[in-house]
């Protein structure tokens, strides 16, 4: 069974960094690409960062490229997703999504507020 579980969120200041992680089971990140999405209240979720399944290229939406990046450990079957410089703007719920799969995790809320 396809688990993903989204952690590492919560209320940051303006400049201010985080790290999210997701836990994969019931498959490898590397037999797939992986992605991180967000959703803001009121809007559409929204594709931010999508890794290949060798790790050899990362793609970023316009928004939070230079400031995030997305990244794997095949170890720990697990994604990140380093957010530096934050902006209010980037306040919104993160999941994470397998390309292969479907299914999406709970995922996890960033706030960015002073």
């Amino acid at each position: 069974q396809v688990q993903l579980v989204e952690s590492g969120g919560g209320l940051v200041q303006p400049g201010g960094s985080l790290r999210l992680s997701c836990a994969a089971s019931g498959f490898t990140v590397s037999s797939s690409a992986m992605s991180w999405y967000r959703q803001a209240p009121g809007k559409e979720r929204e594709l931010v960062a999508t890794i290949t399944p060798a790790g050899r290229t990362t793609n970023y939406a316009d928004s939070v490229k230079g400031r995030f990046t997305i990244s794997r450990d095949y170890v720990k079957n697990t994604i990140y997703l380093q957010m530096n410089n934050l902006k209010p703007e980037d306040t919104a719920v993160y999941y994470c999504k397998a390309s292969r799969f479907s299914s999406w995790g709970q995922g996890t809320q960033v706030t960015v507020s002073s």
